[in-house]
């Protein structure tokens, strides 16, 4: 028998809500984890991060409440939000796979320009120094500086961004794909009818 029902429907899009909770209190986790440990020294991420947890989450608990109340607002504006997060992340994903060489390192640079705690924390993690050329004349936070045999950033962070990129921007449409389901799901669940409640009672 086909999964088409009402139940069916409540039951599918309470468990893609409740792995969009999971998502959201792992990306939170993860950011207080780092930051806790000294792994990112970086505010900012740390925040952005846990800004983008907490917005799925609530995002989520909105979906949530709606699949198990059948609440037609709650549902409306679930299926609104879910589906410009969608365009949003659609659209960053495709850029993230198209992006050329010569835009990784632009913006690579630019990335590395605005943040000294990021600069700190890429040097000690990735043991080189400065950006494009190693000055040994200024500090660095890597152990390589002490020996004086240190590379620029620019060539280790190169290697590892295609393979970041193509990584976040598969990973990303994968989750955008499961958005545009919650919409489908949300949209269909919101016109059916509760056959265990008086059929009058559905708007």
């Amino acid at each position: 028998m086909a999964c088409g029902g009402f139940a069916c429907s409540k039951t599918s899009l309470c468990v893609l809500n409740l792995i969009y909770v999971m998502v959201s209190l792992l990306m939170i986790g993860v950011a207080v984890w780092g930051k806790w440990f000294g792994l990112v020294s970086s505010f900012r991420v740390m925040a952005a991060v846990i800004a983008v947890g907490l917005f799925l989450f609530v995002v989520a608990i909105v979906g949530l409440c709606g699949a198990v109340k059948h609440h037609q607002v709650l549902l409306f504006f679930y299926m609104l939000i879910l589906f410009l997060v969608f365009i949003v992340q659609f659209s960053v994903s495709c850029a993230c796979l198209a992006i050329s060489k010569e835009q990784q390192n632009l913006l690579l640079e630019v990335g590395w320009n605005k943040s000294e705690s990021m600069q700190k924390d890429l040097e000690r993690s990735l043991d080189c120094c400065d950006f494009l050329q190693v000055n040994y004349n200024e500090t660095c936070e890597a152990t390589c500086f002490k020996d004086q045999t240190c590379k620029p950033c620019s060539d280790i962070i190169q290697a590892y961004a295609d393979n970041a990129l193509h990584f976040v921007g598969g990973t990303s449409l994968f989750f955008s794909f499961t958005e545009i389901l919650g919409v489908w799901l949300a949209h269909k669940y919101r016109n059916q009818k509760n056959h265990r409640q008086n059929p009058g009672a559905f708007i």
